[in-house]
């Protein structure tokens, strides 16, 4: 895709911006017992608690979801960006995570899905946040979901 295809699609927020909106959101998520902020741009979000990468630190971040049977289906669009999110890498390496949702917190793996698993549940995902495909129109890379169970 050419670069004036992309730019006239949008780009993505500032990653400082980013950083900042997810530490405020989860904040006040937390502090609200899920009350407040418990939505991104129109959807519902829920809490995912998980493990750096790099750091080893714990890291809880608000991650819109597609609902998929029990469990979710977390994409990594960054908003069409040309690179995954940090919070991909972490769930490559530590697919092991806590959920906040519906008040409960609830341990899950995060499945990275093959490109037939993407294909079978990404016209959902479109159906549920329908921008997703815009991202992924925007970036040459292919976005990556995790199944969530």
């Amino acid at each position: 895709m050419s670069d004036q295809k992309r730019k006239d699609k949008g780009s993505p927020p500032p990653r400082w911006l980013l950083k900042l909106a997810t530490k405020i959101n989860v904040f006040v998520y937390k502090n609200s017992g899920g009350r407040l902020m418990n939505k991104l741009a129109g959807m519902p979000i829920l809490l995912v608690e998980m493990t750096g990468a790099k750091s080893g630190r714990t890291i809880t971040i608000p991650l819109m979801y597609v609902p998929h049977g029990d469990g979710f289906v977390l994409v990594a669009s960054q908003g069409g960006a040309p690179t995954h999110p940090i919070w991909f890498h972490n769930l490559v390496k530590h697919p092991q995570i806590r959920v906040t949702y519906d008040g409960k917190t609830t341990p899950m793996t995060a499945k990275l899905a093959s490109d037939e698993e993407k294909a079978e549940v990404w016209p959902t995902c479109c159906k549920y946040y329908p921008p997703y495909q815009e991202y992924q129109d925007r970036t040459d890379r292919n976005i990556p979901v995790f199944i969530c169970a």
